[in-house]
């Protein structure tokens, strides 16, 4: 306290107030900072930077997860200190009341819902999900397609069209078809949309190895996992934005998918499968 008010009242005075000495207010004055506050000094600079390149976004939990991806041994309850007392916070989730209902659509024959709401995979390229939702411009509404691959949460394929149609769908699956490593079948799920249903969007499946999967009629929680993607983008990047054409949303919404979201995606792979790693070595050597 006397070091914040010594620029108004005098330090010898203030001193004599707190019964404090003067010789060692000046002591603690020009003491140094010890190791502990300047580790804590240069991961906040750290943090800094993170949490501007996020744009303010990430919280305590996924600042933890980005220092631990750079190789900082430090605890979340140390980050979450160390960004309270600078002020640092993440982008907050709204509560919503309710989401309006579309009539679903004729789903094909033969088609099932094979996740049955099981949003879990145990392996990369099994089950995908895709959906659609729009972005507001002062230009007009712009339609964004994903295809989410539910084990590493990578957005395998996307894209953007002002128009709502089955060739934007097609788009995505094929960006995601495009950088599929194997050729085993994938179940993809998608609600009952008209693009979904179309014979163009099901002829393009049935000629690369991926199996149809719909949701039920009138179950939106049946596609939660894309619509949990769908909700955390515009929440933490979107909603944010007044944008004023589509092609500025266009590069937006393209640097949040693969200049953000997706290398976050992989370096959480890439460190959950060396934990993995870590774990099972020792069993393996002393097996």
């Amino acid at each position: 306290m006397i070091e914040r008010c010594r620029s108004e009242y005098p330090v010898g005075k203030m001193c004599r107030c707190l019964d404090v000495s003067t010789s060692g207010f000046y002591a603690w004055a020009g003491r140094k900072p010890g190791p502990r506050a300047q580790a804590n000094a240069r991961l906040l600079e750290r943090m800094k930077d993170i949490h501007e390149d996020s744009r303010g976004i990430l919280g305590a939990p996924r600042m933890h997860e980005d220092l631990t991806d750079e190789g900082e041994k430090v605890s979340l309850n140390r980050v979450a200190r160390i960004m309270a007392k600078a002020g640092l916070q993440g982008w907050p989730r709204r509560k919503k009341r309710g989401a309006p209902k579309r009539p679903p659509g004729t789903r094909p024959a033969g088609v099932k819902n094979l996740l049955e709401r099981d949003f879990t995979a145990l392996e990369p390229e099994t089950k995908w999900v895709t959906d659609i939702t729009e972005i507001v411009t002062h230009e007009g509404k712009l339609h964004l397609c994903v295809v989410l691959d539910l084990y590493n949460k990578l957005v395998m394929g996307w894209s953007m069209h002002h128009r709502q149609d089955r060739h934007m769908v097609v788009r995505a699956v094929q960006m995601a078809v495009w950088q599929r490593e194997g050729g085993d079948e994938v179940i993809l799920h998608s609600d009952r949309g008209g693009q979904f249903i179309s014979d163009t969007y099901q002829k393009f499946l049935g000629g690369h190895a991926l199996v149809c999967s719909m949701s039920a009629v009138g179950h939106c929680g049946d596609n939660a996992a894309c619509e949990g993607f769908f909700g955390i983008i515009k929440r933490e990047w979107i909603h944010r934005t007044s944008y004023r054409t589509r092609d500025e949303a266009r590069a937006d919404v393209f640097g949040y998918l693969e200049r953000f979201h997706n290398p976050r995606m992989r370096r959480r792979v890439a460190r959950r499968d060396r934990e993995f790693q870590a774990l099972i070595k020792p069993s393996a050597e002393t097996g």
